[in-house]
């Protein structure tokens, strides 16, 4: 079972692709409903999402996946050590 912060990001971000949110639109809805969310438990929380087996919208997943590797990548633009390991 995922960590308490990271399953509400999951939910928030699940809840948001699937609303038809991308990109930066996602990022800051996740955000407007995690204000505590790290760019480290976003990634954490995609791949949660990535791997589960019901959510079998493609789209979605493609959104979530890109919102991944971008915050993977470059740390994304909310970059903050996170104490929870």
């Amino acid at each position: 079972m995922p960590q308490k912060k990271i399953q509400k990001i999951y939910d928030a971000l699940l809840e948001g692709a699937y609303l038809g949110l991308s990109d930066v639109q996602l990022h800051d809805y996740v955000f407007e409903k995690c204000p505590k969310a790290t760019s480290k438990r976003l990634v954490r929380a995609s791949l949660l999402a990535l791997s589960d087996p019901n959510v079998e919208d493609r789209n979605v997943l493609n959104v979530i996946y890109a919102l991944a590797i971008k915050h993977r990548l470059d740390g994304g633009p909310d970059t903050v050590e996170d104490d929870d390991a």
